[in-house]
């Protein structure tokens, strides 16, 4: 998607720059007319603003403007033709504080993206459109965030829409893909309608592989098995599978990517043909293939690879478990070579490049202590997973478009394999963790499993830093983090008791500021015990320790106690514990551990 920025006026300058460091803007551009200092031109680039929307708009996918609406108006208004054609519209104000999406709001994903851009920027998004305010789902647009595509023109898409605004009952017949969509708040006002049930032709839309039907969401679940003789042309393989789909009423823009047999890996009528459809290829070898059961073997090709089947059972390896051979193999032949094609569906979605896994730490508790980039990242995802006690507190930020997936505290890989699975589905997912999801968190467990998985097939994940509960307990205690210390987890669940012994021993030697997390439980009742033994042995009995508990939550508290003095049996899961070293002092509630700036 290409976008570009335009600023009004000279006060742009600096969101201009910020916009430029999104990944929604290419190119950012001030009117001349207004801006008479001077300004580094590899920077922004002086323009009249007519002549750069004359120039972009037709290759253009959006467009943000910083200054007022109605010059931004009266500047698009000419340009403007079709809602299907146009570009996205965004304006933003000069202090960043309110962003109105004007056009292109489903077509073009401009709705999505100021939202992001308004968590961000921290701004506030106005929106006049009527699905926002009556909850409704954007049924011409709600499917490009499950990874689907669209059939059927703009007009019978708007006729339902608008059927949709006058409270009518719009339906739904899915057939194939992801139904997630359905449990979210806008889903749920959908009627939803059976294989076997009588459908409502002007008031239904439709979920499937199929092009019988005027307006459809395609899911990619369909797998093309191709076998084909060596240097068969692209445009014979390209023409023989547009016949195949056409007589099974099959749509292309269900296809999730090509399978064959991996000696064709430089077949080059295959390759070209996935690389003009930006289509994967799956590669097996004839030791796979010979195990799975078609029903149509070919003894010429055993004779010939060594495998009774290439496109049937190919197609079928591709789809996976619970996977159906939709149509048996046929053959085309012309002069310029010959290709058998077969197809099979699948029970899961696959578009990778469309999926992304977003690491979320939440902060501590309140969601005043979720960054901006954070935010910005729970609006672009449709899907949350996380904990639900960590979900519960970041809830008022949902929209009713988006989905949660709630799981129990010790199911972090299944979540984890659950975001994985949903964003090769073509999804957006945030994975959830409380504080910083580095620290301890969902990071390292969810990047350790996309490393199992080849680079190429590998969704985009981004990991977004947050507020952790260490630094919380230190901010509201004073400064004791602020020269050199330690974090250790006294949880010997993944990591051995020995080991943890090993850390703190060293944080003691190199006289660390220690902070513990996880320090206690019902059934770890003997751990810390043993750490503040240990401790005793190299630091003084009256060394500061702070006790925080729930911090960033209603019932946070701070107690601070000595090493020969903390309450064991205060102490549990939900409890932060910073040691100080031998330099940090407690004077009037203040903990604090000297840089050394007064000393110099």
């Amino acid at each position: 998607m290409k976008g570009i920025a335009i600023g009004l006026s000279h006060t742009s300058k600096l969101i201009l720059k910020r916009l430029k460091r999104t990944e929604f803007i290419d190119e950012i551009y001030l009117a001349c007319s207004t801006y008479e200092e001077e300004i580094d031109e590899n920077e922004i680039t002086l323009i009249k603003p007519k002549e750069v929307l004359k120039k972009n708009w037709e290759d253009v996918a959006l467009i943000i403007f910083i200054g007022s609406v109605g010059a931004c108006v009266r500047l698009i208004n000419s340009f403007l033709t079709s809602k299907d054609q146009d570009p996205g519209v965004i304006v933003i104000d000069n202090k960043c504080s309110k962003i109105v999406p004007l056009t292109g709001l489903h077509q073009s994903n401009t709705q999505n993206i100021a939202y992001q851009i308004a968590n961000l920027f921290g701004g506030e998004i106005i929106e006049t459109n009527n699905s926002k305010d009556q909850s409704f789902l954007d049924l011409d647009a709600f499917g490009n965030q499950w990874g689907w595509k669209k059939s059927g023109n703009v007009k019978d898409w708007s006729k339902l829409v608008i059927k949709q605004a006058k409270n009518e009952e719009i339906f739904c017949k899915q057939l194939s893909g992801n139904s997630l969509w359905k449990t979210s708040e806008s889903g749920k006002t959908i009627n939803q309608i059976n294989e076997k049930e009588t459908e409502k032709p002007d008031s239904t839309f439709h979920v499937s592989i199929f092009e019988n039907h005027k307006i459809t969401w395609h899911p990619p679940v369909l797998w093309i098995g191709i076998g084909c003789e060596r240097n068969t042309s692209k445009e014979l393989i390209a023409n023989s599978l547009n016949n195949f789909l056409k007589s099974g009423n099959l749509s292309k823009q269900s296809i999730a990517g090509f399978a064959t047999i991996d000696i064709k890996k430089d077949e080059k009528g295959i390759l070209e043909l996935a690389k003009e459809k930006n289509l994967p290829i799956k590669f097996f070898s004839k030791k796979d293939l010979s195990t799975i059961i078609v029903p149509n073997p070919s003894n010429v090709v055993q004779k010939e690879i060594g495998t009774p089947s290439v496109a049937e059972a190919s197609c079928l390896l591709a789809a996976g478990e619970e996977s159906k051979l939709l149509e048996e193999k046929r053959i085309f032949k012309n002069q310029s070579g010959a290709v058998t094609i077969a197809l099979a569906e699948s029970k899961n979605q696959y578009n990778p490049t469309h999926g992304e896994i977003h690491i979320i730490g939440s902060g501590p508790g309140d969601i005043s202590f979720i960054t901006n980039f954070a935010r910005k990242a729970l609006s672009r995802c449709t899907v949350w997973i996380g904990y639900k006690m960590y979900l519960d507190l970041i809830k008022p930020l949902k929209r009713n478009d988006q989905v949660l997936i709630e799981s129990k505290l010790t199911e972090e890989k299944d979540r984890c394999s659950k975001a994985i699975q949903l964003a090769e589905e073509g999804i957006k997912v945030a994975l959830i963790s409380s504080g910083e999801s580095g620290f301890y968190g969902m990071a390292g467990l969810l990047l350790e499993l996309l490393q199992k998985i080849k680079k190429e097939s590998r969704p985009y994940f981004e990991v977004h830093p947050g507020i952790s509960s260490v630094q919380l307990a230190a901010a509201i205690s004073g400064a004791p983090l602020m020269n050199d210390f330690c974090s250790i987890s006294l949880s010997d669940k993944l990591t051995p008791w020995s080991l943890i012994e090993q850390r703190i021993s060293g944080a003691l030697l190199g006289d660390f500021v220690i902070a513990l997390f996880n320090p206690q439980s019902v059934e770890r009742n003997w751990q810390l015990k043993r750490v503040i033994e240990i401790c005793l042995q190299s630091r003084h009995g009256d060394t500061p320790v702070l006790i925080a508990r729930q911090v960033g939550r209603e019932n946070q508290s701070k107690k601070f106690f000595t090493l020969n003095t903390i309450p064991l049996k205060e102490i549990d899961m939900l409890s932060i514990i910073i040691i100080g070293n031998s330099q940090t002092t407690l004077v009037d509630e203040i903990f604090l551990t000297p840089r050394g700036y007064l000393q110099n």
